[in-house]
């Protein structure tokens, strides 16, 4: 049986904020892998494949070392879950190889907003106005963000959108992975599915990378590793609806890493848009929290 984590919401918030950087960081790879930065540009399907293949290595290593005791997984959730988030990431890869970083990172935080649709079907949940409101405001920022005019509309923010949509579908398996099993075993799994699914898919589009892509795939899987190590410690140590405004610095970081290493500074749309959606998703994230404390309580809700 899996025992919950000790909550601390200062440790929480440190190891969101961490995983935060490490992601920004992996989007900043696969732009590099996905131009012609460090030689032909890379397939996204052989990015991603590069991803959960080294991902992988790094936590195998780690789960040898630590011999960490695992149960009996939820294996069509894990198979479900793990599908969708390849899918997710495979997509939000290819997005940022055309456009910058800020703008598919805030493309991105619409997962919890089609999370929110999702569930009303598939989990049976009610949604009252205000959530309703916040997911039209964040889809109105994403609006902004595909700049829709025929001189600057961004083909390639739709890949991110989608991307979006598919890792929405991602969080509904989340949350019925969540507190069933230990956050290690959940790391191993998804990410041992994830290397088999992406190893079928890049069959046809691999070709042999150069000595300095190969670095680049390295780090890759290694930063999303940690970033993962550290978001589901994180989740497992505070509420979601605590700790979801620090997965915003995923923004900030992109941003800083898109200025520094390919010299792109967001522009006034791309701060419009990203502050549009921010709004909405965090209004979203304060009614989940208000309607968790009113089930708590035993009250109504919307």
């Amino acid at each position: 049986m899996y025992q919950p984590k000790i909550q601390s919401n200062a440790r929480a918030a440190l190891l969101i904020t961490s995983a935060t950087a490490f992601i920004a960081a992996t989007t900043l790879i696969a732009k590099v892998l996905g131009s012609d930065a460090a030689g032909p540009p890379l397939h996204p399907l052989q990015i991603s494949h590069g991803r959960f293949l080294f991902a992988f290595m790094g936590i195998a290593t780690v789960a040898v070392l630590l011999r960490p005791r695992l149960s009996a997984p939820h294996w069509r959730l894990h198979i479900a879950r793990t599908s969708f988030g390849w899918a997710g990431v495979t997509l939000m890869f290819a997005s940022v190889a055309y456009i910058p970083l800020a703008d598919a990172t805030a493309i991105s935080f619409l997962n919890p907003v089609f999370a929110m649709m999702l569930a009303i079907p598939l989990l049976g949940e009610r949604v009252g106005r205000i959530r309703w409101s916040a997911a039209v405001l964040a889809l109105a920022g994403a609006l902004v963000l595909l700049r829709p005019t025929p001189e600057s509309f961004q083909p390639a923010a739709l890949l991110a959108l989608a991307a979006a949509g598919v890792m929405g579908m991602e969080l509904i398996f989340i949350k019925k992975l969540a507190g069933r099993e230990n956050p290690f075993q959940i790391l191993i799994f998804n990410n041992a599915l994830g290397l088999i699914i992406a190893s079928l898919a890049v069959i046809a589009f691999w070709q042999p990378p150069t000595p300095l892509q190969w670095v680049f795939l390295v780090a890759l899987g290694l930063c999303m590793a940690v970033a993962q190590a550290f978001f589901v410690n994180g989740m497992a140590r505070a509420d979601a609806s605590y700790v979801a405004p620090f997965s915003y610095g995923t923004l900030i970081f992109a941003a800083f890493y898109d200025t520094v290493f390919f010299n792109v500074i967001p522009d006034a749309v791309t701060v419009l848009g990203a502050g549009i959606i921010i709004a909405g998703a965090v209004l979203l994230a304060l009614r989940e929290r208000q309607i968790g404390a009113q089930d708590r309580q035993g009250g109504l809700t919307e």
